[in-house]
């Protein structure tokens, strides 16, 4: 698939200087601090080296105090406390996080994860009328809640006190609760306000023990947990997030032992070497939603909660075993819904892909939404039937706001929710053609062409040359990469390959590159081997890449891994 190369703007030639003076580095990677509002050497030393006591005071959150002293009380009366959570990673992540340390202080204790398909996303009236049934007067929710103003109204009529810790927007309808801990409130004046669900349970446990003169260290052996919510959730790894992120990474890569849990998942997922944003994304992450997509989220609580390996393994492996299921249904519907789409030709040609079939399930269908946009990039929406109605999930391409299409076509639905890039819809079955139709409508009329076409945002050009192991050193020292601090991209003109190059696996391109005929370094490109036959003529090209390091029988060297091939 064609794809297009956006050049970031070129940083102020002062300050670049000024940067390069100062940290003694290449112009290439002090434009790409500026582009990442870093531009002087204060805020470089403070991205370069990261440190806990740049946290901000949690009691900036606004009801922080009115969260910490019902605690407070709750924990004085031996109320029993029910933590609950949502059941994806952010979710359970929150639960465990918030169980492992209050459960040193209060034995009444437990954890509630709604039922996806039968109580769905956020607060339940099934949940509070168990917590009811079973003489809980407090709940703390974790990344949700901050929508469920009228279950809260419940919960309250039942006697039963909400503090909230979310991370979504919130509606004008703020919930009656004890307390509403969400950043994004804006009668909020914390400074930062990308936290995970999880962060900001993170953020009531810090208040908690500044309050109690408690060592912060307690709540700071919980940023395991932490980092692999902030990496699952795709928050932005900026600010505070990269802060957390980089200290909860510590802890995976040796600095404490391994939870249990965690290195049961680490094995399972055949992870070795140092843990990163991305090994958690792809290693992590898949197995600890596929219990919630496809059986009990409490297993992934469970497993995280485990105090032995052998319980850690066993709850290890039942998460695996809902993964590989997962898997299967969503290789399975993808292969369908492709089919679908290459063999009707106005599937085919049209501005977005609506695809809904009855017996498809619910919990792969986001998934398979991202599958069908890597072969066909536009807005996508995949339907299955859950309780009588037609239910689906939406993702989107850059730059297009599938939210506010759906919402062109509310008349036709019972609801929908999200956000740009992702979001879910229920409608009735027999308002399927008519919304597929409106959908494409709206799209064809708003969809731009650059819209049409992905894109790789380049960061700085590079003369293969500058690849040096000091380069990749500070290039290392950007991590943890993610969201608002994306690995750099380098593109660099009129390579060639030494005539090295041949396909690996099945669609793989491994290259040695030069410029200059003097210098060169290894490359691998994958799903690039329809560039083969023009690079083995010797034939120059462009190329955009990251820079890594390869380790091979112990031998450490560093190549490239590239992103897309021009050719010249």
């Amino acid at each position: 698939m064609e794809k297009r190369w956006v050049y970031r703007p070129e940083a102020p030639a002062l300050v670049v200087e000024n940067l390069v003076q100062g940290l003694k580095i290449s112009p290439a990677l002090a434009s790409i601090l500026c582009q990442r509002d870093i531009c002087t050497f204060e805020e470089a030393k403070h991205f370069f080296r990261p440190s806990l006591s740049d946290l901000h005071d949690p009691f900036l959150i606004k009801d922080m105090d009115r969260a910490v002293n019902r605690l407070n009380e709750a924990l004085h009366k031996g109320e029993r406390i029910l933590i609950y959570g949502d059941y994806d990673v952010d979710g359970t992540t929150s639960v465990a996080l918030m169980y492992s340390f209050l459960h040193h202080y209060t034995p009444q204790l437990d954890i509630y994860i709604p039922d996806r398909y039968k109580e769905g996303y956020g607060i339940s009236q099934q949940g509070i009328d168990w917590a009811a049934a079973h003489g809980f007067s407090l709940i703390i929710s974790l990344d949700c809640g901050i929508k469920s103003a009228d279950k809260v109204a419940y919960a309250t009529q039942k006697g039963i006190d909400f503090i909230i810790c979310d991370h979504h927007l919130p509606d004008d309808d703020i919930p009656q609760a004890v307390a509403v801990l969400d950043p994004k409130r804006v009668d909020c004046p914390y400074p930062y306000k990308e936290l995970s669900g999880c962060g900001v349970g993170f953020k009531l446990l810090q208040a908690f023990c500044l309050q109690h003169g408690i060592e912060q260290e307690q709540v700071y052996k919980l940023l395991d947990l932490l980092v692999v919510s902030i990496a699952s959730d795709i928050v932005p790894i900026t600010g505070e997030n990269r802060i957390l992120a980089y200290y909860g990474l510590r802890l995976l890569n040796g600095e404490q032992p391994l939870r249990p849990g965690l290195e049961a998942l680490k094995e399972l997922a055949g992870l070795s070497g140092e843990m990163d944003i991305t090994s958690i994304v792809f290693g992590f992450a898949p197995r600890i939603n596929a219990a919630g997509r496809m059986g009990d989220a409490k297993n992934s609580v469970r497993m995280l909660l485990a105090q032995s390996k052998e319980e850690a393994l066993h709850m290890a492996d039942i998460i695996n075993e809902s993964n590989r299921a997962r898997r299967d249904q969503d290789s399975n519907i993808t292969k369908e819904a492709l089919q679908m789409i290459e063999e009707d030709e106005l599937l085919r040609n049209a501005h977005s892909t609506v695809l809904f079939k009855d017996s498809w399930h619910k919990g792969v269908i986001g998934i398979v939404a991202s599958r069908c946009i890597e072969k066909y990039y536009r807005p996508t929406i995949i339907l299955t039937q859950s309780n009588g109605k037609a239910s689906g999930s939406a993702r989107s391409v850059h730059g297009f706001n599938v939210h506010s299409a759906i919402e062109s076509c509310a008349d036709l639905l019972d609801q929908f929710g999200g956000h740009m890039y992702a979001a879910g819809l229920t409608l009735p079955v027999e308002n399927v053609p008519a919304f597929r139709e409106r959908f494409e409508q709206v799209v064809a009329s708003t969809i731009t062409e650059e819209q049409k076409v992905p894109q790789i945002e380049i960061d700085a050009p590079l003369q293969l040359k500058q690849i040096t192991r000091n380069f990749y050193n500070i290039v290392r020292q950007m991590e943890p990469f993610g969201p608002g601090n994306m690995r750099p991209v380098f593109m660099s003109e009129c390579v060639y390959d030494t005539g090295s190059v041949r396909v690996v696996g099945d669609s793989h391109l491994k290259l040695c590159l030069t410029q200059d005929g003097f210098y060169t370094i290894e490359a691998i490109g994958f799903g690039l081997s329809d560039f083969y036959r023009p690079i083995s003529k010797g034939i120059p090209f462009d190329v955009c890449y990251t820079v890594e390091e390869n380790i091979y029988r112990g031998v450490s060297s560093l190549q490239l891994r590239i992103k897309d091939i021009r050719i010249r």
